[in-house]
């Protein structure tokens, strides 16, 4: 029995010895350490033998990066993160953490979502992950629109914020409020600010805010100010003579020759000026329509976006 026992004994001690021994060997005479030492001369088998810690940890931070999919599953030590190791003059090495391309990715729209404020939108507008191809490939009918969306975009980032804005017209479902949210976020990464409104439950909810008016002004004042307000379905709200004529009036009115707006809507300039002109409340009142059109209609550029409905699609 006793020889048994000591022969365990000794297989114990030697096993994992061995697999340690294996395992500094598979680390000596890996790639990443004979790159290492065919770059710096002055590496030595000892330092390397003394950054095996190190050296480990860089070849797994690789290996776990060609299999990542995303940032919430990296495995590594610092999340979005992997091992770089840099050799000095003297023959030390250092090692350095460096985001990875989808930390990178994730940080840059976190950075952009930031910048842009929504009220009763989707945010998965905002997120899409936009791809031209795609907006033309699913329904060439509305590639000049898209071109057009395009050219403006590049025209902002060559000669900075535009003062007219632009008015998407068209049917139900072609796209105008995925248009909008693709140039909302492409801006934004040139460091704009942007807010983005579905103007009809928008209205409904200011309504709440008559007995909280320092709240009312301060949402008034963003829109006011932002670098680029996009209105989403001008015409689908429930019109009322307040908010046509002292909330949409009194942010069309500070943003005229200083801000871009945005809008999207069914209607046609003519329609839409139809609509403003006509509340439940006070009925047909012509001038008042007309004084929020000219606010529109001339620091515009009118886009008409053409195309099948994809909601049906779906």
């Amino acid at each position: 029995m006793d020889s048994i026992g000591e022969a365990l004994r000794e297989f114990m001690a030697r096993g994992p010895g061995k697999a340690v021994h294996d395992k500094i060997n598979q680390l000596m005479n890996h790639e990443l350490v004979q790159e290492l030492k065919s770059k710096h001369s002055q590496l030595t088998d000892s330092t390397i033998r003394a950054n095996l810690n190190r050296i480990n940890e860089c070849i797994t931070d690789r290996s776990n990066c060609e299999k990542c999919i995303n940032v919430e599953g990296c495995p590594n030590l610092l999340q979005g993160h992997f091992t770089e190791l840099d050799v000095d003059e003297q023959g030390n090495i250092n090692e350095r953490k460096s985001p990875c391309a989808l930390w990178r990715r994730k940080t840059n729209q976190d950075s952009i979502e930031k910048r842009i404020r929504t009220f009763h939108v989707d945010k998965t507008v905002l997120t899409n992950g936009y791809n031209i191809e795609e907006m033309l490939r699913l329904d060439t009918a509305r590639s000049k629109s898209v071109f057009q969306i395009v050219e403006y975009i590049a025209r902002t980032k060559k000669e900075g914020r535009q003062q007219k804005g632009l008015y998407l017209s068209g049917d139900l479902g072609t796209g105008k409020t995925y248009l909008m949210g693709y140039l909302i976020n492409e801006l934004a990464k040139q460091g704009l600010t942007g807010i983005m409104v579905y103007l009809p439950d928008f209205c409904e909810d200011l309504k709440s805010l008559f007995q909280e008016p320092a709240k009312l002004t301060e949402t008034v004042e963003l829109l006011k100010k932002a670098d680029l307000l996009v209105l989403d379905d001008l015409g689908a709200e429930n019109l009322n003579p307040w908010f046509r004529d002292h909330v949409l009036g009194a942010i069309l009115n500070y943003r005229m020759n200083r801000l871009p707006t945005f809008y999207t809507s069914n209607f046609d300039l003519d329609d839409l000026e139809d609509h403003l002109c006509f509340t439940n409340k006070e009925g047909y009142d012509e001038n008042k329509g007309k004084r929020i059109m000219e606010r529109i209609r001339h620091y515009t550029d009118q886009i008409r976006v053409n195309g099948f409905n994809k909601r049906y699609s779906k």
